[in-house]
């Protein structure tokens, strides 16, 4: 746990949540400040500041339980779907340096954007670039 994380915080019991669901490793409860009716964190209750800082086992709980509430959520308020996402660093608009995924119940006519939408202007990349780049990245996987 991190004595400054509001998110460890909760999970210690310190400061309320509407918590949704729990299991041993994961906490999931209603965003403080939704973008949506049922917008949920999902959390691992061991503090882990960025997605590789979390071990194999815990990020599989992690998954397991957004995959498990997602369409419950869904149901519970009547969506028309959901986006499931990260924020991982604060470059991505990680604003609680503490693993945790939104899920975002969506509404037909809503207003909202795809995911696609967060990056900004997609770059302009030739096959060359695509495959050098997939090459970095299949290096970098195989270390």
């Amino acid at each position: 746990m991190s004595d400054d994380c509001i998110f460890c915080s909760i999970v210690d019991g310190d400061i309320p949540a509407r918590t949704v669901h729990e299991t041993d490793d994961v906490l999931a409860f209603l965003d403080a400040n939704p973008l949506a009716p049922g917008h949920a964190l999902v959390i691992p209750k061991t503090h882990a500041e960025r997605l590789g800082d979390l071990d194999p086992d815990l990020a599989g709980a992690v998954f397991d339980a957004v995959a498990a509430i997602a369409p419950e959520i869904e149901a519970a308020v009547d969506a028309d779907g959901a986006n499931v996402g990260i924020n991982d660093g604060e470059a991505a608009g990680q604003e609680v340096p503490h693993v945790h995924v939104h899920v975002v119940p969506r509404f037909d006519g809503d207003g909202g954007a795809p995911i696609h939408a967060v990056a900004g202007k997609r770059p302009d990349l030739s096959e060359e670039e695509l495959d050098a780049i997939a090459t970095d990245v299949t290096a970098a996987i195989g270390r």
